[in-house]
């Protein structure tokens, strides 16, 4: 009996989904406590009515006298029922609640996140609408000040640059315009101070000299051993000279180091510079660069200012005629040898000159005794023999000295490089870009005197493109030619004058550079 009792009283499975529905229902009102409070009276007055029945019912069919002992085991199953449903009402709610919480949290980050969005793109909205304000505002005073005061302003005149004065050219020009015919014929030559004095050997300058200068206004004297007794003497010579000319003079030697040193082997106290072949064969450019500086310092100190040197050369075999005045066989070599002794050198005050263009160092025969061939094609020049020359010409040297060679391969009528307009013109000048003075080698060497007179000499150099003329064989003779060429019209004195403009360029630059 108490068993089957026990089982009656129990909740069934519709008794407690009814009351799920009913608390989640309650839940969506947000007022949980009030449901359990509500859902804890109805569960009260239902069991005790429940009860009420239950006892009246058992009480017919059960005897009297046991009465008592069921309501005992009846009080203690309600309570444990009681307290079941009231724990798991408790943990639903507590459920519910970090349910509703979480929710609730969510909810507050997206409804925070659109708010900082939504300010944003509210600040944009108002800092573009303030700037479009702001434009109106100065588009509108604009606007207000141009109707006010229309003031056009007139365009501001051009200034054309002047162009930078040539001073070294407006000299040059002055020094021409007051020139002779005569006097510009003469300033192309470059002779020995015998040739214009007419003396055996000339070591002084005084009232001869004054007469041969005044008569023949010659560019240059070159001067060699014989010249020098010693350092005094020259110095005094060189300065003597310089004061009764009329005309800035190129007072010249031939001072290459080693072999060919006019100063160095007269016995004058100076820094003796080895041969060029020694320098070249230990690969330091510097050795170059000393060994210019030296000779130019020691002959700006006696009083010259030009130097035909350095040897630019490539030596092509052991027979070379230039033998050990060369810096060497290889050409890039050469030029870098080349290069440095013209910065060395010209840095002092005294020009150089690179020589013999277009190049001797394959030849085996000398021009002092007659004709000598260079069998190489204009190509096979380039890619060796003019290295040395361009690199000497981009270093700055004044001078060119131009051989007596014959370049067979382009001159078919084997005219001597010295006269040869391909070879001057053509390629020194317009090719290889040398705007400096180019000046033959020698006129009295074999490979001119043999074929040609000093009259045929010299014009046709000139012709050809040559600026001064070195010692020809017959001075007097030489110049009379020449003069009568231009009277005539053979050449004409434009062409004198083009070459006096390179030279006098610079003679007065020089001169320029010793006065300031």
């Amino acid at each position: 009996m108490g068993k089957l009792f026990r089982g009656k009283n129990k909740y069934s499975d519709e008794e407690f989904e009814d009351e799920d529905m009913l608390e989640d229902e309650e839940l969506e009102d947000d007022d949980l406590e009030d449901e359990d409070e509500e859902l804890e009276d109805d569960d009260s007055e239902d069991e005790d009515e429940e009860l009420e029945d239950d006892d009246s019912e058992d009480e017919d069919e059960e005897l009297e006298d046991d009465d008592s002992d069921e309501d005992d085991e009846d009080d203690s199953d309600q309570d444990e029922d009681e307290e079941d449903r009231r724990l798991y009402r408790r943990k639903r709610r507590i459920r519910n609640q970090i349910i509703s919480y979480s929710v609730v949290a969510v909810i507050l980050a997206a409804i925070a996140a659109g708010g900082v969005m939504a300010g944003r793109s509210i600040a944009a909205i108002v800092k573009e609408k303030k700037l479009a304000e702001e434009q109106a505002r100065l588009a509108e005073e604009q606007e207000a000040e141009a109707a006010h005061d229309v003031v056009i302003d007139a365009p501001e005149p051009i200034i054309e640059e002047e162009p930078e004065e040539d001073y070294l050219g407006t000299l040059v020009a002055n020094v021409l315009s007051d020139m002779t015919l005569e006097d510009k014929v003469a300033g192309l030559f470059v002779v020995t101070p015998e040739a214009l004095t007419g003396v055996k050997t000339a070591t002084q300058a005084g009232e001869g000299t004054q007469e041969a200068l005044n008569k023949y206004a010659v560019g240059g004297l070159i001067y060699f051993e014989h010249n020098i007794v010693d350092k005094e003497q020259i110095t005094q010579m060189l300065s003597s000279t310089t004061a009764k000319s009329r005309y800035p003079l190129f007072l010249a030697v031939d001072e290459e180091g080693g072999s060919v040193s006019r100063v160095a082997k007269s016995g004058i106290d100076v820094i003796q510079v080895g041969d060029m072949a020694q320098i070249g064969a230990s690969g330091d450019s510097a050795q170059a660069y000393e060994a210019g500086l030296n000779i130019g310092s020691y002959l700006n100190e006696l009083g010259f200012n030009l130097d035909f040197a350095p040897v630019a050369d490539v030596a092509g075999s052991e027979n070379s005629a230039i033998g050990d005045r060369s810096f060497g066989s290889d050409a890039q070599l050469v030029g870098e040898m080349v290069a440095n002794v013209v910065g060395g050198m010209e840095g002092t005050g005294v020009s150089s000159c690179l020589k013999h263009f277009p190049g001797l160092g394959d030849t085996t025969d000398d021009t002092h005794d007659g004709r000598v061939e260079i069998t190489k094609t204009l190509d096979e020049m380039r890619a060796t023999d003019f290295i040395p020359f361009k690199a000497g010409i981009d270093a700055g040297a004044d001078f060119v000295m131009v051989s007596h060679a014959t370049m067979s391969a382009v001159e078919g009528d084997a005219v001597p490089s010295s006269m040869s307009r391909t070879v001057m013109t053509d390629i020194l000048r317009n090719e290889l870009g040398f705007q400096g003075i180019i000046i033959t080698d020698a006129l009295n060497m074999g490979a001119i005197t043999e074929y040609y007179t000093s009259e045929e000499a010299v014009i046709m150099a000139v012709e050809a493109g040559a600026d001064m003329l070195l010692m020809p064989e017959d001075f007097e003779t030489a110049y009379n030619a020449l003069l009568t060429a231009v009277q005539d019209g053979t050449i004409s004195e434009e062409r004198i004058n083009e070459s006096l403009e390179r030279i006098y360029r610079i003679k007065c630059a020089g001169q320029l550079n010793s006065t300031s």
